[in-house]
């Protein structure tokens, strides 16, 4: 098809629309590991996880069976304010950098949180107000998962509390205000309203925290307070079952002008838009019905995939949530302070683990400074200032563009354009002052938190 009869901006018409999500487990062969009771060292059961997670919630993280789930109409209608979002063909990019490529992006920043995360917060802030619940709980890192659910428990009416990693919550007011102007309380994490937080103090009385420590308080807050439940943005199943609206729009889209991919790219913390984004072009990979190059980015400074261990862990540092296998660098891994953007987790989603260690994508580590020199190149030729955790799928997408100039080879890549930059100008400040540095995780430190790992089977 030629370049004319394909849009700058390719959206879709409302009959075009996904109506239910796309649950990738029900595709394969080798299903992840299940989440485990760290007391008993079984399985989780549903009524074990219901006093943490809403009710309805608990049945899709469990669900391995059924490829399609309904998306509830409350839920369409209020996508309708800000989805389809638009897959855009990067035609200035691929100019300045002299590739034969063909480069897309599916943007998730165009809606008022200023990313992907609102998929997951609406339909989470659903089933909670759906059960009859006062509010949530929840962590937040940079602060875009915080913002997308204090926006989502503003709609429904629902009462939202933060507990937002303490680096970020001093490097990003402006993230910490909206929460606020929504109505949401924010604290910064490890603090002294939770226990778990005390003990977290008392053995790292300087550290800045990490979202392992900000899960284990929004745990222990939802747990003891009546008529809450914990909400999370990433690593679950039931989140990247939610963020699946991402991957089948951008699916229908290529479909719609027979355009098929070579290189799927996304930016890798827990796993949300990363899962998302791949899942139907890895449902087709998995059915053999095609095959792609999927490409997980995630940080130097915290590379779970490119340097973690397989293995059981607990999804927090304090040790109170169920242990999930996943690739890990261990629950007390403590991400560097100078690391600017999200992407702080210690582990990967379940889901993303499985696949990756059964070869069906691949990971890569990059360093900050070479993610916000493609973050400035990016905006100056697309004229979108992306968000520090999107910038590292851009790193990927231009190293690969880059490659097909040098071979020749006219490759189509997509990669997700998970959010905007706009609260995290002291980051870029940091970058275009000369004061950014990078930092990567000794052998020794990765060691010593892995030598911390639970002993299971």
């Amino acid at each position: 098809m030629s370049k004319e009869t394909i849009p700058y901006k390719i959206y879709l018409e409302e009959s075009e629309m996904p109506k239910q999500w796309y649950n990738v487990r029900a595709d394969m062969k080798k299903k992840p590991s299940p989440l485990l009771n760290p007391g008993t060292g079984q399985p989780c059961t549903a009524e074990e996880l219901s006093h943490v997670f809403c009710d309805e919630l608990v049945k899709q993280e469990l669900n391995e069976t059924d490829p399609y789930i309904d998306i509830p109409s409350e839920i369409l209608s209020f996508y309708k304010m800000y989805r389809p979002s638009p897959l855009v063909r990067a035609y200035c990019l691929e100019k300045k950098l002299g590739t034969p490529a063909k480069i897309y992006y599916k943007f998730e920043g165009n809606n008022t949180s200023g990313s992907h995360k609102l998929n997951s917060a609406i339909a989470q802030a659903y089933y909670a107000k759906k059960q009859g619940l006062k509010g949530v709980t929840t962590e937040t890192g940079a602060g875009q998962w915080g913002t997308a659910l204090s926006m989502a428990c503003s709609y429904f009416d629902l009462d939202c509390k933060v507990y937002m990693v303490k680096v970020s919550y001093e490097q990003k007011p402006f993230r910490r205000e909206v929460m606020r102007t929504y109505g949401a309380s924010v604290t910064p994490s490890p603090s002294m309203t939770t226990e778990v937080g005390r003990k977290i103090l008392a053995e790292f009385p300087d550290t800045n925290g990490s979202l392992g420590c900000a899960i284990s308080e929004a745990v222990e807050a939802a747990t003891t307070h009546e008529g809450y439940r914990y909400v999370l943005g990433s690593v679950l199943s039931q989140v990247l079952l939610h963020q699946s609206v991402i991957g089948l729009e951008t699916k229908i889209a290529l479909d719609k002008y027979g355009i098929k991919p070579d290189i799927i790219i996304g930016c890798a913390g827990g796993g949300s838009n990363l899962g998302g984004l791949i899942s139907p072009f890895m449902g087709e990979k998995l059915r053999g019905e095609a095959d792609y190059r999927i490409i997980a980015v995630e940080p130097a400074s915290c590379p779970s995939f490119t340097r973690g261990t397989y293995a059981y862990d607990f999804c927090d540092t304090g040790k109170v949530c169920p242990l999930q296998k996943m690739y890990t660098l261990g629950s007390g891994f403590m991400p560097s302070p100078n690391h600017a953007g999200g992407l702080r987790y210690h582990g990967m989603s379940a889901v993303l683990s499985e696949l990756y260690d059964q070869g069906l994508m691949e990971a890569r580590s990059v360093e900050q400074t070479a993610v916000f020199e493609a973050a400035e190149q990016f905006a100056r030729v697309e004229g979108i200032l992306p968000a520090p955790e999107s910038s590292h799928a851009i790193r990927a997408a231009i190293d690969e563009a880059i490659k097909c100039r040098e071979t020749g080879e006219e490759k189509t890549i997509v990669f997700g354009l998970t959010g905007t930059g706009y609260f995290d100008m002291y980051a870029y400040a940091a970058y275009n002052d000369g004061k950014m540095s990078d930092y990567i995780p000794t052998d020794e430190e990765i060691a010593k938190s892995i030598a911390q790992l639970p002993k299971i089977g």
